[in-house]
């Protein structure tokens, strides 16, 4: 039962002073002398110190490090909110003066910390993908793209908004940069494209010796566009220019070639157009070549072999291109109305090919220049030309008009009499013009001879002997007409006379004699249509003799030798006629 009682206390509430109660019991029931109490009991005080001391030491340290906690929980706020550009900490729910427990404070931070730390998390991540990709960029514009698989350094001391758009605004210039680049990538890739197909080369194995990574094989966005790229590509570009330049003129000088050999050897068309793509841009420019394979070295070679084979077939026809070149001169000539031997000059060119001491190309060379020089000198005749055919038509139209005047039925009634009455009239205007025409004629050949130093002769002619030998007939047959009308006069006078003094007579009826035919002219054919050759009888080359008394004949008797051309009519022809302006109608 005592033992019992004993522990009864120890099932309720345990507390020093029963527990002490208990010890005085336990002793008492021992016997525990005093001395010995006291010694146990300064034991057990002394260990309640030890214990005490021990938990305010533990208390103290805890203190201390909540204290150090909050002043690094502080300090980190402080840090984190200046590497966020963050002014305040009002706006995190963290008043700015400090209240509260220990605890407490360190539980208002720290949210506050948490929250932060997230945003720095994320502010990290945005510098970091800003300069990943502004590295890449660089790395790609150096030409190292090494550089873009580092991992960038952040500076974390400075996450500032404003920091950030400082990258984001390099970042914007770079990807510009990029994207200029990139377009002039392009549009150099695009040019060695198309140069590449109008010279007939292979695009991909040009454009892969540049960089490998501007084939079609790779998307646009990993092309190279590194400073030597874009610089191996404009020098690609230069050089496929310079050998597309040297390529057309090539071609161009092909191209002439085969068309001067085609005219030549009068090549048929259907010959011809197999070589159309190659004639087609003997004029275009440089710029205006672009169909591919236009200039592709087997389509240069095909027009050099071409060539070849025409001036191999030239030479074995030497002799007929020769003489359609002489056919050429000699037509030049005849137009231009110059005198030449063509005999002799065809002899003379069957000579020097026989002989072989001249060169085909020479050869036919010398005869474009002697082409060249006939031209032009036709070319110098011409307006005199001009004029002498006026002038040779203004005479046809004299001798027309004095037949027609000649013809004492010219004005019946027959069938386009009212014709020949207008062409007489308009031949009366131009008639009238011809001495104008042969002064002027004179003046400008007289200036061409200065010139030139030569006479200016007409199918072998000088035109000045022939136009003053014109000018001699004209005048002799107008000191003719003048005569006969001084002799029609004279015998008038003559008739008026011998009917005031023997008195009026009827008219007696116009003679009845056998009416003038229109036969063939000294100056042309029949009726009054000259010749159009105007040259000299061999007699009369260079000379302006002629004697009046030949000229002033009797009727009958036959004239001396006139121009063959001139339209001068004859004394017997002017004899047996009077002018229009002269006739005077017979009395009924």
């Amino acid at each position: 039962m005592a033992v019992t009682d004993t522990e009864n206390p120890l099932l309720g509430e345990t507390t020093c002073s029963s527990l002490l109660h208990k010890l005085q019991e336990i002793w008492d029931e021992v016997g525990e002398n005093d001395e010995e109490r006291d010694k146990m009991l300064l034991q057990i005080e002394k260990e309640c110190l030890d214990v005490y001391k021990r938990k305010v030491e533990q208390a103290a340290k805890s203190r201390a490090q909540l204290l150090q906690a909050l002043s690094d929980a502080k300090i980190e706020l402080a840090s984190l909110l200046s590497a966020l550009g963050e002014k305040s900490i009002a706006g995190l729910g963290i008043p700015e003066k400090a209240s509260g427990t220990i605890k407490e404070q360190l539980a208002a931070i720290a949210p506050a910390l948490e929250q932060l730390w997230k945003q720095k998390e994320e502010r990290v991540k945005e510098f970091s993908d800003v300069q990943s990709q502004i590295q890449k960029i660089c790395g790609e514009i150096a030409g190292n793209l090494s550089l873009g698989d580092q991992a960038p350094s952040v500076d974390e001391s400075d996450l500032t908004l404003k920091k950030l758009d400082e990258y984001q605004a390099q970042l914007q210039e770079l990807q510009k940069e990029k994207s200029d680049r990139l377009h002039k990538v392009l549009e150099f890739v695009s040019t060695v494209h198309d140069l590449c197909g109008v010279l007939g080369m292979d695009f991909f194995s040009t454009v892969t010796e540049v960089h490998p990574s501007l084939n079609d094989s790779t998307g646009v966005q990993s092309k190279s566009i590194s400073n030597d790229t874009l610089a191996r590509l404009a020098k690609t570009v230069l050089a496929l220019k310079e050998d597309k330049k040297q390529r057309l003129h090539k071609l161009q000088e092909l191209a002439t070639q085969l068309i001067d050999l085609w005219n030549l050897m009068d090549t048929p068309s259907e010959e011809r157009r197999l070589f159309d793509h190659v004639t087609c841009n003997i004029s275009a420019y440089v710029d205006e070549v672009t169909v591919p394979g236009a200039l592709a070295l087997d389509l240069i070679e095909q027009a050099e072999v071409e060539v070849e084979r025409l001036d191999q077939l030239k030479a074995s026809r030497m002799k007929e291109i020769a003489f359609k070149r002489q056919g050429e001169l000699e037509e030049i000539f005849a137009r231009a109305h110059i005198e030449i031997d063509p005999v002799a000059a065809r002899e003379k060119i069957m000579t020097l090919i026989d002989s072989g001491n001249v060169e085909p190309a020479e050869l036919l060379a010398d005869m474009d220049n002697q082409i060249a020089k006939a031209k032009e000198e036709a070319h110098s005749r011409k307006e005199i030309l001009d004029k002498v055919e006026k002038w040779m038509s203004a005479c046809e139209e004299e001798s027309w008009l004095e037949d027609y005047n000649r013809d004492e039925n010219r004005y019946n009634a027959s069938r386009g009499a009212h014709l020949n009455l207008k062409r007489a009239e308009k031949a009366r205007i131009l008639v009238n013009k011809i001495p104008a025409l042969v002064e002027t004629l004179v003046a400008k050949t007289r200036a061409w001879e200065e010139d030139h130093g030569i006479s200016f002769t007409y199918d072998g002619v000088p035109l000045l002997a022939m136009l003053d030998e014109y000018a001699m007939l004209r005048q002799e047959r107008e000191e003719e007409k003048r005569r006969m009308r001084e002799s029609k006069k004279f015998h008038e006078q003559q008739s008026s006379e011998q009917e005031s003094i023997f008195g009026s007579r009827p008219s007696p009826a116009r003679p009845a004699g056998p009416k003038k035919i229109v036969g063939p002219r000294a100056n042309g054919g029949v009726n009054g249509t000259p010749s159009r050759r105007l040259s000299l009888n061999a007699h009369q080359n260079g000379s302006r003799s002629t004697t009046k008394e030949g000229k002033r004949e009797s009727t009958g008797s036959i004239r001396p030798a006139a121009p063959v051309n001139y339209v001068a009519i004859s004394k017997e022809d002017s004899a047996s006629h009077v002018s229009v302006s002269d006739t005077v109608p017979a009395s009924p």
